[in-house]
């Protein structure tokens, strides 16, 4: 199987895990305790801590560990809402969000907040003349913005650094949803003066089930989950302490891999791409094709529905999605496309495929080749142009 849905998740890296099993095994003791083992689990807990900050430009005491990064956003944006209030609160953000930040905003608007959807170009990117009429109806420090650091679906990189100035000249905090950014490409928080972000683990060749919430020091701040008292009164709960060695290690491998600069997966989404428009009528690559993840490549294809190709595609020993793995297998057309101006056929017939750095050129160029067959098959059993695409299921 060649694995191109790396948007959705990727497998650990051997070093991830071989850094995580101690902690499964002879290192299973509870961080809170006081005697040896759980001094040395505490102390490791501490390392990952400092690996994971060292990754964004934050200081270790500004992390706080959390299940994912569904929980680190709606922490975030539930305590900016109980901060602002509802009566004057005013929440920003943008049409193409996760739905971890779109369900809690919404949730937010049934409730009695003022709720602004950013719309986007054509091309996924913000549309920063409507963020600052949002901002300057907002009361002074009467809401907040939480924007996207980059799309789940299209790869397409935000201006955050842009709109975050502009939050904060209106007195508005300040979130980013940094899940599919971070481990890929630079985010510092030094750089760009977030007072909220939000990473998951799983993103970046970590393990599933353990992320982090940023938290810039001298923020307000209020847990969502109470009890111990864990991360000092910020997210209680027994740490998972394998998980977090598996987070800072991928953290520490991330960081070692920025500094040898240019990513080799760019070069492998380029050529598949290439090959695609080379061999493929019809075939039309969607997003800014500038300001985008390097492995992220988002391509519709006329006379074709992606729920046919995927199928046709897993036979072929290829793995992809169409859209965010969150949604697939429901019927309507992705919010992201919809926002963008695609046309319900247009979406339906879009996939996204994700490269990582355990990709290869040999399956880059093989999967373009697996694509071009199950188009043209799908369009053979389809019929001439005209008659609308239909859903194949087998192969």
């Amino acid at each position: 199987m060649i694995y191109l849905d790396a948007n959705a998740t990727t497998p650990l890296l051997p070093e991830v895990l071989d850094a995580m099993l101690p902690w499964l095994t002879v290192g299973f003791h509870n961080p809170n305790a006081s005697y040896r083992g759980a001094k040395a689990a505490r102390q490791a807990i501490e390392t990952a801590r400092g690996q994971v900050a060292t990754l964004i430009g934050a200081e270790p005491d500004e992390i706080v560990f959390t299940s994912g990064g569904t929980e680190s956003t709606n922490t975030a944006l539930k305590w900016l809402a109980r901060l602002v209030g509802r009566k004057t609160g005013r929440v920003i953000t943008s049409a193409v969000e996760h739905s971890a930040v779109l369900r809690p905003c919404e949730n937010f608007a049934e409730v009695g907040y003022a709720l602004s959807k950013i719309g986007v170009d054509g091309h996924g990117r913000l549309n920063i003349h409507e963020l600052l009429e949002a901002c300057a109806a907002a009361e002074e420090g009467g809401g907040f913005v939480s924007l996207m650091w980059a799309n789940n679906e299209t790869g397409v990189i935000q201006p955050v650094s842009e709109a975050c100035a502009i939050a904060k000249a209106n007195g508005l905090a300040f979130h980013t949803d940094a899940i599919q950014a971070v481990g890929k490409i630079p985010v510092n928080v030094r750089e760009v003066s977030v007072d909220f972000l939000s990473l998951s683990g799983h993103k970046f060749h970590g393990p599933k089930g353990i992320g982090a919430l940023y938290v810039r020091a001298g923020c307000r701040f209020e847990p969502l989950l109470r009890g111990g008292g864990q991360e000092k009164n910020r997210r209680s709960g027994t740490e998972n302490t394998a998980a977090i060695v598996g987070l800072g290690k991928a953290a520490e491998l991330a960081m070692q891999r920025q500094h040898e600069g240019a990513d080799p997966v760019h070069a492998l989404r380029d050529a598949f791409e290439a090959r695609l428009l080379e061999t493929i009528a019809g075939c039309e690559v969607n997003g800014d094709p500038v300001h985008r993840l390097p492995g992220t490549s988002h391509v519709s294809f006329e006379r074709c529905e992606a729920a046919g190709l995927l199928i046709l595609l897993d036979d072929l020993g290829v793995a992809c999605s169409a859209g965010s793995a969150c949604m697939t297998g429901k019927q309507q057309p992705s919010h992201v496309q919809k926002a963008m101006g695609f046309s319900d056929a247009k979406a339906k017939s879009s996939l996204r495929f994700g490269f990582s750095r355990l990709n290869t050129m040999d399956e880059a160029l093989r999967a373009a080749e697996a694509v071009r067959k199950a188009v043209e098959k799908l369009r053979r059993v389809q019929g001439p142009p005209g008659i609308g695409p239909v859903t194949v299921y087998t192969a």
